[in-house]
This record gives structure tokens, C-alpha cells and sequence, in this order.
């Protein structure tokens, strides 16, 4: 009988999830590390309780996790109206070339897009399954479930949400915290991996930023 080591190291984060509650009942003494259950919010001044909850994941030893947060100044409806096209992630993702939705109609969860890359990266291709769209709380989540990159078991989550300080023209700030958790590749340390998907990111919510912060205002 496979021990829940053997059973957590074949399964997704996902699945893992399911089986944490069992594996925190089985003591392997001999094992040295079992899924950690990570707040990536914890900490941070001016979280709300339903961010800190959706930035917590669940990780396997093999996985490293990391998050980044991006200040806007612009609403949380300009940031939102940006970032929940899941069909049109070319918009504020510069490394994306083109993108198509492959399954579902890019709002319902489940939804799977094929993402191409700009040349000059180590892939061509990312196929992503929408896990969350949240337009109430403005989350949305995605995984990554195939394509020619190293990035395995991927998973992605960003909240927007407004500021409690307001700026110095009385508007309020917004802002955008992304979460992810992936699978360290053989032959790679974790400081590596998040170093290389850290750098994505911030690209791209800096790229976010810009966007919103330069859209003309409604009236």
C-alpha cells in the first residue's frame, strides 16, 4: 500500500488538498517533511479576511510558493475590468503573443485557454484552466495543466481589493496581491524556480498598473 507520501507527490496541489487532513493524522516519523498549510498573506497590514483566505495553499515539499503585491492607483472596478478577461490576458501580460479560449466561454470555471508565448522564451505554448472568477470579491485563479514549459503544477491566484489609506487627493489606492504555488523542476532549486516565476509576475502586475492607471476615467 503506497504510503500518503507517495500518494501526495503523484497528486496535484488540488487533489493534495483533499488528502491533507488524512496526512496530518499519519506520523511518519521517517519522513521528513509532510504538506505545509501556508498563509502567504500573513503579516500584511491591511489584508482583508477574505484575501489572507484565498492566498493561503497548500504545499508539498517538492513546491515552492511566493507572492507579490502590486499598489495602483486607480479603482478597483478599472484594475478588475483589466484582469478578469481571462480570454484576453495579452492585454496587460507582455510575454503573451496571442490567446484563445480552447474550452468553456472564458467566464465559467473550468474554462481552459491556450496562451502563446513571444519568442525568445524557454516555451511556446501554456494551456490554463480558469479555477476561480469571483467578480463579488475580485479573485480570479488559474492553473496550469499543459504546454512545452517547466512549469509544473502551477497554480495562480490574485485578489484586488481597495486600500483602507487614501492618497494625498483624497482617492483610494487599490491593491493586487498574486499568489502561486509551482513544482521546483529536477535540476532546479527553489530559489531558482520563484526567482524565475517572481520576475513574471511583477512584470506583469507592474504592466497591470500602468494599464489601469492610464485608462481615461468615466464620468
Amino acid at each position: 500500500m503506497p504510503t500518503s507520501l507517495q500518494f501526495q507527490r503523484s497528486s496535484s496541489v488540488a487533489e493534495s488538498a483533499n488528502a491533507t487532513v488524512s496526512s496530518y493524522h499519519h506520523h511518519h516519523h521517517h519522513h521528513h517533511k509532510q504538506l505545509q498549510k501556508v498563509s502567504l498573506t500573513r503579516g500584511m497590514a491591511d489584508v482583508p479576511d477574505h484575501v489572507e483566505i484565498f492566498h493561503t495553499h497548500v504545499i508539498a515539499p517538492s513546491q515552492c510558493f511566493s507572492v507579490v503585491v502590486q499598489h495602483v492607483d486607480a479603482s478597483v472596478s478599472a484594475v478588475w475590468s483589466i484582469l478578469s478577461r481571462f480570454e484576453h490576458p495579452q492585454a496587460y501580460k507582455h510575454f503573451v503573443r496571442s490567446c484563445h479560449v480552447a474550452v468553456g466561454d472564458g467566464r465559467e470555471v473550468g474554462s481552459v485557454r491556450e496562451v502563446r508565448v513571444v519568442s525568445g522564451l524557454p516555451a511556446t505554448f501554456s494551456l490554463e484552466r480558469l479555477e476561480i472568477m469571483d467578480d463579488d470579491r475580485h479573485v480570479i485563479s488559474f492553473s496550469v495543466v499543459g504546454g512545452d514549459h517547466r512549469l509544473q503544477n502551477y497554480k495562480s491566484v490574485t485578489t484586488v481589493h481597495e486600500c483602507s489609506s487614501t492618497r494625498d487627493d483624497g482617492e483610494k489606492r487599490t491593491r493586487v496581491v498574486e499568489s502561486y504555488v509551482v513544482d521546483v523542476p529536477t535540476g532546479n532549486d527553489k530559489e531558482e524556480t520563484c526567482s524565475f516565476a517572481d520576475t513574471i509576475v511583477r512584470c506583469n502586475l507592474l504592466s497591470l498598473a500602468k494599464l489601469a492607471e492610464n485608462r481615461p476615467k468615466l464620468s
